[in-house]
């Protein structure tokens, strides 16, 4: 298996002197396709009622339970990143921690696929997984990751979906509402302006 994955990055991996423009766009997804989806994350908060915000609070709590099985994957089982075995080429820097699974792929993929299950922004969910798709080739182009690290960041992000999903009342009817009056509250007190409370999407 070791080999195969091996095998299979060195076949998706930049070579010694990649294509401008595909190396610009692979440091893109790869760096800032996540900071533009917590974003609009944020923007679909403040513009969306409840529904839509029980939405995302669903696909945040999918994202800490993804977060944590990441975590504690990556503290039993520490696997090298391509560079720190000398293998491909790093066209960005990274720290020499353990490569499996991405964590990158895996917020796309769990946001994506909590939308998806949910039926709410059905285009932005698949839109969300083709990103996610993205993300997985720039970060194994520029030699961060394997391949593997995008199959484990699926999985993970499969996982971490469905288990919210026994919870779903919980996160619509206590979660949710507590969420939106802290967050309604603080737009009150600090006296922001009222474009910040939702628009009926």
């Amino acid at each position: 298996m070791e080999a195969l994955n091996q095998h299979l990055f060195l076949l998706l991996n930049a070579p010694p002197v990649p294509s401008a423009g595909l190396l610009l766009l692979a440091r893109f997804l790869a760096n800032d396709v996540v900071m533009l989806i917590t974003v609009l994350a944020a923007v679909l908060w403040v513009r969306g009622r409840r529904n839509g915000r029980a939405t995302l609070v669903g696909a945040g709590c999918a994202l800490l339970i993804a977060a944590a099985l990441n975590a504690t994957i990556g503290a039993l089982w520490h696997h090298p990143r391509p560079f720190m075995i000398g293998l491909g080429h790093q066209l960005i820097p990274h720290a020499a921690n353990s490569s499996f699974p991405s964590d990158h792929a895996t917020f796309m993929w769990t946001i994506g696929i909590s939308l998806l299950l949910r039926g709410s922004w059905p285009r932005l969910g698949w839109g969300m997984m083709a990103f996610g798709v993205g993300v997985a080739w720039a970060r194994i182009y520029l030699g961060v990751h394997f391949p593997l690290d995008m199959a484990g960041a699926l999985l993970i992000s499969a996982v971490a979906s469905l288990l919210v999903i026994p919870a779903g009342s919980f996160v619509d009817l206590s979660l949710t509402p507590a969420l939106i009056r802290l967050y309604e509250g603080a737009v009150r007190r600090l006296h922001l302006p009222k474009a910040l409370f939702p628009l009926d999407i």
